[in-house]
C-alpha cells in the first residue's frame, strides 16, 4: 500500500482509506471490517462524534485496541448533540470543540487524535474562534492535524487564508468534479492535501452501477440527469476488465490527483470493503483512460454551497 503526506504535516496515511460511517453498531461484525482493511495495508480510519452518536468511535477504539501505535485516527467535532437522543445543533464554539474532544477520547480510548476536522461549517460561524480552539488542542498534545470537512468554497478558502489546516475532506469522484474548478490548486499552492470522500459515487461507479444509478440516481445527481447518468454508468462498465475493476478505477481517477492524500471509502461488509481493495491489484490508470473519463464526465462547479 503506498502511502501519501497529509498537506504540509509529518502523517503519512494509505491511498486508500476506510471511512467508518457505514460499519453499523455490531461491533463484531465492524471489527471484521475493520482488521481486514488494517491486514491489507490500510493505515487511516475516519469517524466522527456524530455517527451513530458517539457509538461509531466506540466500535472503532475497541476494535484498534492493541493497534493504535500503527494507526492514523481521524475524528470530527462541531455537532452538539446528547447521546440516545435524536437530533443535533450546529455548534462551532471555542467551549464545544474543547469539550467535545475530550468526550471523543474517552470513546476512542486514546489520548491522541491525529487529525480532528471540523465537521461542516458556514461563512456566518465565529471561525476566528473555531481556529483557536483548534490551535490550542494541538498545542496541548490532544490532536497532531486538524482540518475541515466541507465542500463551502467560501468556508475552505477562510480557512486556508486565516489557520493551519493540514486537509480538506470533501466529496469528490468522477460523477462529482466540483473540487477541480475552484479547490484543487487552491489547496496544492497552500500544501493542504484533500481526503476525498464519496469516490463511488453512491455506489453508481461501483460493479453494480447499473442498479445503485437506478435508486440513488432516479431523481438526478448534481447536474445529471437520470438519463445521464445511466449513460456514464454503462460507459464506465465498459472499462471493466481483469487488470482493472470499476471499484479500482474509481479510486485512481481521484488519486490522479496528488493533492488528494487519501480516497475514503465506505464499506458495511467485508465484501464491499474486498471490492475496493481491487484497487492494490490493478493495473496503473494511463493518462488516455484519465483523458477519456473526462470527456465523458462533466467539469461541474458549486452552485448553492457557498
Amino acid at each position: 500500500m503506498n502511502t501519501r503526506k497529509i498537506g504540509h504535516s509529518s502523517i503519512e496515511i494509505s491511498e486508500i482509506s476506510l471511512g467508518c460511517m457505514s460499519l453499523g453498531t455490531d461491533s463484531n461484525k465492524a471489527k471484521s471490517i475493520i482488521d481486514r482493511a488494517l491486514d491489507s495495508g490500510i493505515n487511516y480510519l475516519d469517524t466522527a462524534d456524530l455517527y451513530d452518536f458517539g457509538e461509531n468511535e466506540r466500535i472503532v477504539g475497541k476494535a484498534i485496541k492493541g493497534r493504535r501505535e500503527d494507526l492514523v485516527i481521524g475524528s470530527k467535532v462541531g455537532n452538539n448533540f446528547t447521546p440516545g437522543q435524536d437530533g443535533w445543533t450546529w455548534d462551532p464554539s471555542k467551549s464545544h470543540i474543547k469539550s467535545g474532544v475530550k468526550d471523543s477520547l474517552q470513546r476512542l480510548g486514546t489520548d491522541y487524535i491525529d487529525l480532528y476536522q471540523l465537521h461542516g461549517g458556514t461563512i456566518d460561524d465565529p471561525i476566528d474562534e473555531t481556529i483557536e480552539a483548534f490551535d490550542e488542542l494541538k498545542q496541548e498534545g490532544l490532536i497532531r492535524e486538524y482540518g475541515i470537512s466541507s465542500i463551502r468554497p467560501n468556508v475552505i478558502r477562510e480557512f486556508v487564508e486565516k489557520s493551519n489546516i493540514a486537509s480538506v475532506m470533501m466529496q469528490y469522484s468522477a460523477l462529482d468534479r466540483r473540487p477541480e474548478e475552484e479547490i484543487l490548486s487552491l489547496l496544492k499552492e497552500n500544501e493542504i492535501s484533500v481526503l476525498a470522500r464519496g469516490p463511488l459515487a453512491k455506489g453508481m461507479l461501483s460493479s453494480n452501477g447499473e442498479e445503485k444509478a437506478k435508486e440513488k440516481g432516479k431523481d438526478g445527481f448534481l447536474s445529471y440527469s437520470y438519463e445521464e447518468i445511466l449513460a456514464v454508468v454503462k460507459k464506465w462498465q465498459d472499462y471493466k476488465a481483469p487488470e482493472r475493476s470499476s471499484e479500482a478505477l474509481a479510486l485512481q481517477y481521484i488519486l490522479h490527483h496528488d493533492t488528494v492524500a487519501s480516497a475514503v471509502f465506505g464499506a458495511s461488509s467485508v465484501d464491499q470493503l474486498q471490492d475496493n481493495l481491487s484497487y492494490l491489484e490493478a493495473a496503473p490508470l494511463t493518462e488516455q483512460i484519465f483523458g477519456e473519463i473526462q470527456a465523458m464526465t462533466k467539469a461541474n462547479t458549486y452552485d448553492k454551497h457557498r
